[in-house]
């Protein structure tokens, strides 16, 4: 029986109480970082945009809009809500590489409008399921990276791009998607194993943005958010999907990863081991592949007297072929804020210039701006065909040589050092941060009544208060 039937199962018969206590506290840190990233993201190129669109053609009033206020049918109003979400590149990373909680989040969320009465333990469990499946489906691609035959892995690892040319937040967040649709809507099994089916159908999301700069990178959680909560509703009416799509001979690893797999492989521990607890919360707004060479940067400006006039050259050692480093010129010299989210470079550069690496170093702004762009220019790279090996010394690094002829180097560690259960209050910072950059003003109080909300989100009676706090 394909692996669908037992993701089903999980949607349906999961309980709080069974939840470990600390996936639990990554479950609530999760929803108040996408409750933050998409109040910071909601003013991006892309965003309003989309909504205008929604605005015009209109429906019915199921479920608001974060920050505008505006209320569309519900799957509508998940597409804006997931790409704002996504706009900033802030929201938290788990195994893939995957963004698990930026599909999963804003549908929990639009559905409890639509259906009304959805208590804080059950928000807690539905995205801690979909999460759990996010990085189930991620953690299965890594093992077939690593595991198949070699022409199979000169296909996967041959691309530039760490999602073998997919982009796996959108493709997996078809089908987590519907899963926790379905369980909010109270699908049976059958019904739920048609949502995944009618999901799958649907899956898609690939690099090329990434490689070009295109707005449509911060749409693809918006497009898979609305398609899994539309799968859900279709097999709510009868529509059916195909059941075998994990281990079907066109099922998702094969035709799509070019690997098979086993039920054992996705479901290990289902309902008692939640891989959410591998997520890691974005300490900074960009991808979380330039994050070893940020934490470099500053560990030389925090250890050393560096001013950004005084510096003569930066080199920085990345892997041979990075899409994050190359072509430099591009990489140096962004075309547009998604370029400069997606660079080594300029966000080093950025460090460089500003000491530090936030939401105001990767905007409009930002790109246009001398004292960035003066140091970007004299960054140069080399490409190293060496690999990162867990236990050893990293061979990338960034190197800072000063106009007295002082250097500085550092190698770049772990991208992404802490993961699963960080102090609530590296949440509650974040948080407020990118809630200043919102679109529209969100009053103070608001902002302090949702932190105070999902401290104690198993205690909230109907989660919809939430969603009208981060609404100016």
């Amino acid at each position: 029986m394909d692996a669908s039937y037992g993701f089903a199962k999980n949607f349906i018969n999961a309980k709080f109480e069974d939840i470990p206590k600390d996936a639990v506290e990554v479950t609530r840190r999760e929803i108040l970082d996408i409750l933050g990233v998409a109040l910071g993201g909601s003013g991006k190129p892309g965003v309003k945009e989309l909504l205008d669109l929604y605005a015009e053609w209109g429906g019915k009033e199921e479920s608001t809009v974060f920050c505008y206020g505006t209320k569309l049918p519900a799957p509508n109003a998940v597409q804006v809500n997931a790409t704002m979400s996504h706009a900033l590149d802030y929201d938290d990373t788990g195994s893939g590489p995957t963004h698990p909680s930026v599909p999963i989040v804003p549908t929990v969320l639009a559905l409890a409008e639509r259906q009304g009465g959805l208590n804080g333990r059950e928000m807690l469990t539905s995205v801690a399921l979909g999460v759990d499946m996010m990085c189930r489906l991620g953690r299965t691609f890594q093992w077939l990276r690593e595991n198949v035959p070699q022409e199979v892995k000169d296909h996967m690892t041959g691309k530039t791009q760490p999602g073998a040319g997919f982009h796996l937040t959108a493709v997996y967040g078809y089908l987590a998607a519907a899963g926790v649709s379905a369980r909010i809507l109270g699908l049976d099994e059958e019904t739920t194993v048609n949502a995944l089916g009618i999901a799958y159908h649907q899956c898609a999301g690939n690099g090329q943005c990434v490689l070009d700069g295109a707005l449509t990178k911060r749409m693809g959680p918006g497009f898979s958010s609305r398609g899994g909560m539309m799968a859900a509703l279709m097999a709510e009416k009868g529509i059916t999907g195909a059941p075998n799509i994990f281990q079907g001979e066109d099922g998702l690893y094969l035709l799509y990863h070019r690997g098979s797999v086993t039920p054992e492989m996705l479901l290990e521990d289902i309902g008692k081991r939640y891989e959410g607890m591998s997520t890691a919360m974005k300490p900074f707004p960009c991808c979380a592949g330039t994050h070893g060479f940020v934490n470099a940067t500053l560990s030389i400006l925090s250890n050393n007297e560096i001013k950004p006039e005084e510096v003569e050259e930066i080199h920085i050692v990345c892997q041979k072929a990075d899409v994050l480093c190359v072509p430099l010129d591009v990489r140096s010299r962004p075309r547009n804020p998604v370029d400069s989210q997606f660079s080594v470079p300029w966000a080093v550069a950025a460090t460089i210039a500003r000491g530090r690496a936030g939401i105001g170093e990767f905007n409009e702004e930002a790109i246009e701006s001398e004292d960035i762009l003066d140091i970007a220019g004299k960054i140069r790279l080399t490409e190293s065909e060496a690999k990162m090996e867990p236990g050893k010394p990293s061979p990338l690094s960034v190197e800072i040589t000063m106009k007295d002829g002082k250097v500085y180097s550092e190698p770049t560690g772990s991208p992404m050092a802490q993961s699963g259960v960080r102090p609530f209050g590296d949440y509650e910072r974040k948080f407020r941060d990118c809630a200043s950059f919102a679109a529209r003003p969100i009053p103070e109080k608001n902002i302090d009544r949702v932190v105070e909300l999902v401290e104690k989100l198993e205690e909230v009676n109907d989660v919809r208060e939430l969603v009208e706090l981060v609404t100016a």
